[in-house]
């Protein structure tokens, strides 16, 4: 009698656990015809849950110090070199070659790299003095927008998966992901890196499952304050956008391409991200007539 193969079947990852999917419901993930492992296909419910744990943890991910993101995204880059051969047999097990595999990887782990490099750094960038008549002092800075919910690209397992990443959590928000349904496996294994890389639980959380089923939840739930989409589905876009309106989130579009360009490093992508603070403070008026406010 041949045997039959037992199938790996990967949980969810929500406020820095690992649970299944309350829905009990799975999808295999096929490659070639061929079933190579089991996901979850998450819920509204796992979403909800998702949203909670990304607030809950936003508070505190937020006061961090710059530099202490920054060591924390160096160290998911750090143990992503340490799997880095899990993570290439993966992207084979997907339909990638070798040689694109490993580049996909490397250049994963640079990514990572680049944005903990800008953590301490965007602000100077995006600050500014203005110029007022009176006797304030007035200056602008960029603050996380918050919980960020986001459709990753399709078309990427891992690279475009890390790069949204990076540059949502460098800037001091979290974020609930949905993974690219077909290409799933990276996205969980990434989950296991982030739960083993100081990285506090609800900064990240990501779920696998169908973009269309999950998708008037993500664009319409009030807890959320931006949406991220990568991809040209004019239809699911118009819905994102309609839907957004109703407690005025934040919708960014990105494209679900090329992510080895190098246009997907960028401050800009944290800048996405941000908003703008603008505050007044009394200064002291010092000339010949004398001195006050």
């Amino acid at each position: 009698m041949s045997r039959i193969e037992v199938l790996k079947t990967y949980k969810i990852y929500i406020g820095g656990s690992f649970p299944r999917t309350e829905s009990g419901r799975y999808y295999p993930l096929i490659v070639n015809k061929k079933t190579v492992a089991n996901m979850c296909l998450s819920s509204v419910k796992d979403f909800r849950n998702a949203v909670v744990a990304a607030r809950n943890a936003q508070g505190g991910w937020s006061h961090k110090t710059a530099y202490n993101r920054n060591q924390i995204l160096y160290r998911i880059a750090e143990v992503l070199e340490g799997r880095k051969a899990q993570f290439v047999e993966e992207l084979e097990l997907q339909g990638i070659s070798k040689a694109k595999a490993q580049q996909e990887v490397d250049l994963s782990i640079d990514r990572l790299i680049y944005y903990a490099g800008w953590c301490d750094k965007y602000t100077q960038l995006f600050s500014t003095v203005n110029p007022v008549s009176g006797s304030f002092f007035n200056f602008s800075a960029p603050e996380p927008t918050g919980v960020v919910a986001v459709f990753a690209p399709q078309q990427s397992s891992l690279l475009g998966l890390v790069t949204q990443i990076a540059s949502i959590i460098a800037g001091g928000n979290t974020c609930v992901v949905l993974a690219s349904e077909q290409l799933a496996l990276c996205a969980v294994t990434f989950a296991e890196v982030l739960a083993t890389s100081d990285v506090p639980g609800g900064v990240v959380n990501i779920l696998t499952g169908n973009q269309t089923e999950l998708l008037t939840q993500f664009a319409a739930h009030k807890d959320v304050n931006a949406i991220l989409y990568c991809g040209k589905d004019a239809d699911m876009i118009a819905k994102i956008q309609d839907l957004a309106i109703e407690n005025l989130k934040r919708v960014v579009l990105r494209e679900d391409g090329d992510y080895f360009d190098d246009k997907h490093e960028s401050p800009y992508l944290i800048f996405d991200f941000q908003e703008t603070k603008t505050t007044w403070h009394p200064i002291e008026v010092i000339a010949g007539a004398g001195s006050g406010y």
